[in-house]
């Protein structure tokens, strides 16, 4: 039964042997057998297996009288305790898993799309996507046991979509059955309204398939049931590749993340007054003179390329053009900027290169519309971000121009002139987007900032076309007043979803300014209803952000994960429980981030993870 598990040349000699003498079938078969088991596992034999206890897995010593019922890790804490076994993020629904599992023959796999869904390229990737998390478990397909029973994957979505588009209105929710048969086949039904919560169920059922390292064989349950959807339809992730360049293959090992953890959004923070590495097709200067190299820049292909790969994960790329701050490098040559790289640059911003856009100069918005027009086509935004970020009255009122330009209207020089002239600049550029966005009336999204405050707020935002994203911690006062407007809002609280926090200051001494660390428990507690009150249905979601002045593609991958499975558990699904009943999970999670490819930081020892709740400081006090 084990003949394929043997090196070719071995097998193909031993079977000439018998073939030649073929009274010596019944006597060279077993040891054949046994030989060739000997060498599966020869100098990788296993020492330790697990077994249930108390809803805990515990770690035994394998021996002759225990093996041929030893549980391997992965197994043991599929079953063991919770009702969820190991999945991330735990579902909202109805979650049925029985004990039994089936071996997997992975050469036998196949997908069957039906319904007002279709077998598509897209479709194509996908399936070859989810052939490779399963392969991913496998440490060596030399010592793979062979056979098992067939897989067969039905996906049936019931929404005709030619080229999904995932909008805020999508539903991402899918139906999850599993069960066996005594023909030797396993059936796995995904149903589900949308691409989007059939890739989701793809991606939960790759978490109930396991490798059994005592078998060496692959696993999947036999038989279950899944119920889910996501809490909130905004969950997502925020990075700056202006202030450090990220290459293409940084940012799509980020949304290979994402798609593990089902978060749909990647926000894409391209520009800032440090370089401008975005090509646009009408404003050639921008990328030349702003770009750190002229290999360091975003193509158009390179754009199409990520919106692409990120719609095969079941995620949106959005982009962001912050204005009218945060401008500089790619402008030098336009006349249109203030206190670009001006000093003493604290005077001006909060933190160099200073630089703000001049909103009194007519050619501006010009500029601005190229800029839009091709983040447009790219991106095809369903929401758009124009940043209005940190903007410095400081910055225009060092401008003679500007100033004089106000006095012309029969304005002052006070700061509500200078509020009024940026409500003039976001009037003003909105109307560029309409432009381009062929008046698609895009929802668009803005920072919390002096203009988010009363009373501008109420004379320059309307709440049926803006949404706010919270920066400031989450106690700020001024998130109620927003809400209670009635507009919505994304939270990106940099109390706990700021993950650049912790670490050396970099413009001053000591630490830099929003630390110390933040640790994935804080980020799994950070509870939006709690934020809201009251207002928790204008809540959309949240995103952790990663601001580069400190970070670049080589330190990416571990201030990202896990603390952002983290944050994508609480926005799938608003868990009412604490950190500690998803740290047992989590440390397995993280396994399987690096499993994938990404360089997740450790939690703990990994003999935490081999013995479950031995190391919790509370975890014996609870017990009692």
């Amino acid at each position: 039964f084990d003949l394929l598990n043997c090196e070719p040349s071995i097998t193909k000699f031993l079977f000439n042997v018998v073939r030649m003498k073929r009274n010596l079938f019944a006597f060279v078969l077993p040891l054949l057998s046994l030989f060739c088991l000997g060498l599966a596992h020869k100098g990788d034999d296993l020492v330790y297996g697990y077994e249930c206890h108390n809803a805990k897995c515990r770690k035994v010593e394998l021996s002759e009288d225990n093996f041929a019922k030893a549980i391997s890790m992965p197994v043991c804490r599929l079953f063991c305790g919770s009702a969820i076994g190991t999945l991330w993020p735990k579902p909202t629904g109805e979650v049925h898993v029985e004990m039994i599992m089936r071996q997997v023959d992975v050469s036998a796999i196949k997908f069957n799309v039906t319904g007002k869904g279709h077998k598509d390229k897209l479709w194509g990737q996908v399936e070859s996507r989810w052939l490779k998390l399963i392969d991913a478990q496998i440490p060596s397909r030399k010592t793979l046991r062979r056979g098992g029973y067939s897989l067969s994957i039905n996906i049936n979505i019931e929404k005709t979509e030619v080229s999904p588009r995932l909008t805020l209105e999508t539903d991402e929710s899918y139906q999850l059955n599993i069960f066996s048969d005594s023909t030797g086949l396993v059936n796995t039904n995904i149903t589900a309204i949308s691409f989007f919560g059939a890739r989701h169920g793809l991606e939960t059922l790759a978490q109930l398939i396991v490798y059994d390292d005592i078998r060496r064989e692959v696993q999947i349950v036999a038989n279950a049931t899944i119920s889910d959807a996501p809490v909130y339809n905004w969950r997502g992730l925020l990075l700056d590749t202006s202030r450090n360049y990220y290459s293409v293959q940084a940012l799509k090992r980020t949304l290979d993340g994402m798609a593990l953890v089902k978060l749909n959004t990647f926000h894409f923070h391209i520009t800032d007054s440090h370089s401008f590495p975005l090509q646009v097709s009408n404003q050639p200067e921008l990328h030349k003179l702003g770009a750190y190299t002229p290999r360091k820049v975003y193509t158009h292909e390179d754009i199409i390329d990520l919106v692409d790969y990120g719609r095969m994960r079941g995620i949106r790329v959005m982009p962001e053009f912050d204005a009218p701050a945060h401008v500089g490098e790619g402008w030098q040559h336009k006349n249109m900027t203030a206190c670009f790289n001006a000093q003493p640059w604290k005077d001006f911003c909060v933190e160099p290169p200073c630089g703000q856009l001049n909103p009194t100069v007519n050619g501006l918005y010009d500029v601005l519309e190229d800029i839009y027009s091709d983040m447009f086509k790219l991106f095809k935004p369903d929401v758009f971000h124009m940043g209005g970020d940190e903007v410095s009255v400081n910055c225009w009122n060092s401008s003679e121009q500007i100033r004089q330009w106000m006095l012309d209207q029969g304005w002052g020089l006070n700061t509500s002139d200078f509020m009024r002239l940026w409500g003039h600049f976001q009037t003003r550029a909105l109307q560029r987007v309409d432009r381009v966005s062929n008046a698609s009336t895009t929802p668009i999204i803005l920072w919390t900032s002096h203009l988010t405050e009363e009373p501008f707020i109420d004379e320059y935002l309307d709440p049926e076309r803006y949404f706010i994203q919270i920066w400031t911690t989450g106690v700020d006062p001024q998130i109620k007043q927003i809400l209670k407007r009635g507009f919505k809002i994304i939270v990106s609280n940099y109390d706990a979803l700021y993950f650049d926090c912790g670490g050396a200051g970099w413009v001053t001494n000591g630490n830099n300014w929003c630390s110390p660390y933040i640790g994935w428990q804080k980020v799994y507690e950070n509870n939006l209803d709690t934020m809201a009150g009251d207002y928790k249905d204008h809540v959309l979601g949240a995103e952790a952000a990663i601001w580069s002045e400190q970070i670049d593609e080589h330190t990416l991958d571990n201030r990202f994960w896990p603390r952002a499975s983290a944050l994508a558990e609480r926005l799938w699904s608003n868990p009412s429980q604490t950190w500690k009943e998803a740290e047992s999970r989590l440390l397995l999670h993280r396994e399987r981030l690096v499993e994938n490819g990404l360089g997740a930081e450790a939690m703990q020892p990994q003999w935490c993870l081999q013995n479950e709740n031995e190391c919790p400081v509370d975890a014996y006090d609870e017990q009692v």
